[in-house]
C-alpha cells in the first residue's frame, strides 16, 4: 500500500493521500498542492496502521 505526502509552498505538509487520483481531487477542492513525495514503504505501513477511516474524506 502506498501514500502519498502532500506539501503547500511553504514546504508544510498537508495531506496525506493513498493515490495519485486522491491528490488531484484535492487540487481541485483548491488545496495549494506544490509537491508530492511517495512514502517510503515502512512509513506507509504505519500510516495504514495508526490512520482511521476519518482520516479519510469520503465526500468525493
Amino acid at each position: 500500500m502506498k501514500f502519498f505526502c502532500c506539501y503547500d509552498e511553504q514546504g508544510t505538509l498537508i495531506a496525506r493521500c493513498q493515490t495519485m487520483a486522491d491528490v488531484d481531487v484535492l487540487k481541485k477542492m483548491g488545496r495549494p498542492v506544490v509537491r508530492v513525495a511517495e512514502m517510503a514503504e515502512e512509513e506507509s505501513v504505519v500510516c495504514s496502521l495508526t490512520d482511521t477511516p476519518a482520516e479519510f474524506n469520503q465526500d468525493y
